[in-house]
């Protein structure tokens, strides 16, 4: 009962693969073998299109299963069959071996063969959606910003290996085999480390919507940054073209442009913070060290700082050290009202109610 529960299951997978791909009218587990029409002519369909795509090696006009109703038709089948079968590499022994005709008189082997063939007609029809690479053009180097990020990548890769105290990759190595020495060295490193160390700001498993989360933090970061390279290039801007005000600028002008010019254009305001960078954050970087910090100076201190600065001229603009100004003195007007000189002018202020 579970076994003929189990073929009527296989057959409704096939028929649904058959559907899938645009062959309809399959018949059904009764008519299968190779006593069926139908069974050999949907046979013969799925290999004729397997060698319209290439998949089989067959001159123009061969045919490669035969799907004629006449003497001698199921032996001439069951002989391109074989040959079929092993151009195909088919891994189904009983199919493949000497006897085939009596395997196909089972349902379960004939659901087998067409599901094979299904399988390998839906990896061609892929294979020609996005086909290999040609093996000429593989071999011609990289141009344009695939040659500018390839060198990146190497060059990202050599300073990863000179840190580590690893000796400079040799050109040629497969990426695979410096994945895996990187992979040793590090494991070799991280018991040398104290406890604690090299902690990941992430500590849980990622799934659906912490991912989405992730992507919104990641599209927060760069909206953040962008702002403040934003400020930071235009107070460059500002800086650069005061020095353009001078009086000596004018003869230096295009010799400051010349300079100028070129670093500016490679400084844009797009981050490029991704998702890498977000998961490889570390646990000490969410503790904010003050920039005046022992710590922090050791890494800023130079010897600039160290320089002082001499006397300057005194400008003066403090207003505690200016004096009240005087008050003004009125004499008599023509409109007959005078006013005592010497006193000061000063309004009368209206008694609070």
């Amino acid at each position: 009962m579970e076994g003929a529960e189990a073929g009527v299951r296989e057959g409704d997978a096939v028929a649904g693969d058959l559907l899938a791909l645009g062959y309809e009218g399959f018949p059904g587990t009764v008519a299968l073998g190779l006593s069926c029409p139908d069974f050999r002519a949907v046979c013969a369909r799925l290999a004729a299109e397997l060698a319209t795509l290439g998949a089989l090696k067959r001159e123009e006009g061969t045919e490669v299963l035969s799907a004629s109703d006449g003497p001698g038709a199921e032996q001439e089948f069951l002989r391109q069959l074989a040959g079929l079968l092993q151009e195909l590499h088919c891994p189904d022994r009983a199919l493949c071996g000497g006897d085939g005709a009596t395997a196909l008189q089972e349902p379960s082997a004939c659901l087998r063969l067409l599901r094979f063939l299904c399988t390998e007609l839906q990896a061609a029809r892929l294979l020609c959606l996005h086909p290999p690479l040609d093996p000429s053009q593989a071999a011609l180097p990289p141009s344009g910003k695939e040659a500018e990020e390839g060198a990146g990548m190497v060059q990202e890769l050599i300073l990863t290996f000179q840190a580590l105290g690893m000796a400079k990759p040799t050109l040629g190595t497969p990426a695979s085999r410096l994945l895996w020495e990187l992979h040793a060295k590090i494991s070799e490193l991280l018991p040398s480390l104290p406890s604690g160390s090299l902690q990941p700001l992430l500590s849980y498993s990622l799934d659906a919507p912490r991912w989405e989360a992730l992507e919104s933090l990641c599209q927060s970061l760069r909206v953040q940054y962008c702002c403040r390279r934003c400020l930071l290039l235009k107070r460059l801007d500002l800086t650069t073209s005061a020095f353009h005000w001078s009086d000596r600028a004018e003869a230096q002008g295009e010799a400051m442009k010349a300079v100028l010019i070129p670093i500016r254009e490679r400084l844009t305001p797009e981050s490029d913070i991704s998702i890498a960078h977000v998961l490889a954050a570390r646990a000490d970087l969410s503790r904010l060290v003050p920039a005046t910090s022992k710590a922090a100076r050791q890494g800023t201190c130079c010897a600039i700082n160290k320089v002082l600065m001499g006397n300057v001229p005194d400008r003066g603009g403090r207003p505690n050290e200016l004096e009240a100004p005087m008050p003004s003195w009125q004499s008599r007007r023509e409109d007959g009202s005078w006013r005592k000189a010497g006193r000061q002018c000063w309004g009368r202020k209206k008694k609070k109610k």
